[in-house]
């Protein structure tokens, strides 16, 4: 059975060999370890992971290759789910589970949807091990802080510890995409430095900062924060009155969610 990758649903098969094989190294599975696959594809990669483990769960969101995978997998660890990872309930199907280590290639266009959800299971999951876009995992991976830092970097590190592994050219792909990618790992942290009801009070902040990143924070932060309360936080902490959101820390965000707003 030959299917061509469905452009709605963000397919781009990676096809370089190597490439494969050097993802598989960089995954340094044991045997003991389960292994979760997004959007497993025709199973080219499934197959190299599930000779280095006794346990790996396919998912794959299209029925066709669903069906491909059953036959083409047949005889080894690979059980395949056909599922939609944003709808479907992990903490439901991995009960018991700690330990997991997600791997996948990620469709470009849902890549953000997918890792805050995955980020969402530090209790089920230990690592994320995926392929995006490179300059989404640049800014993905970047400090905060730093230039290249958005929103998403910021919540990234917040929940996980992350790392740039390889790039990979577009051409290892069918289709070849417009740019290349690359592959990163993300350690989800076990123990996170504030309370559920605080964490929402930090990622409305670091959101309302990058909706207007041009604008200086005190203005951003109008209505959440009271200017009064902004400028004694900044005396404090000897930061600037008119810093922008991306200059600030991970840690300058969790001091002001601590210092009141």
């Amino acid at each position: 059975m030959h299917l061509k990758p469905k452009k709605r649903l963000g397919q781009n098969f990676l096809v370089d060999q190597n490439i494969q094989r050097k993802i598989v190294d960089f995954c340094q599975i044991e045997p003991k370890d389960t292994l979760l696959e997004i959007g497993a594809g025709r199973g080219e990669l499934t197959r190299l992971l599930a000779r280095k483990t006794r346990k790996i769960f396919a998912l794959e969101i299209d029925k066709k290759l669903c069906a491909l995978l059953k036959e083409n997998l047949k005889g080894t660890a690979a059980v395949i789910i056909c599922a939609d990872i944003l709808k479907f309930n992990l903490r439901e199907y991995f009960q018991g589970f700690s330990e997991i280590k997600v791997v996948g290639n990620l469709p470009y266009y849902i890549t953000t949807e997918i890792i805050l959800h995955l980020l969402k299971f530090p209790d089920i999951i230990s690592e994320i091990l995926i392929t995006v876009q490179k300059e989404f995992a640049q800014r993905i991976t970047a400090a905060p802080g730093c230039v290249q830092a958005s929103s998403i970097s910021y919540f990234v590190h917040y929940f996980s510890q992350p790392q740039p592994l390889f790039n990979i050219k577009k051409g290892s792909f069918w289709p070849k995409p417009e740019v290349d990618s690359s592959f990163f790992r993300l350690t989800l942290k076990k123990k996170l430095p504030l309370d559920k009801k605080e964490e929402k009070i930090l990622f409305k902040l670091i959101r309302a900062g990058f909706n207007q990143r041009r604008k200086v924070l005190k203005n951003a932060l109008k209505g959440i924060v009271s200017s009064q309360r902004l400028s004694r936080y900044f005396q404090k902490y000897n930061i600037d009155e008119n810093v922008r959101a991306e200059k600030l820390t991970l840690e300058d965000f969790m001091r002001l969610v601590r210092f009141g707003v």
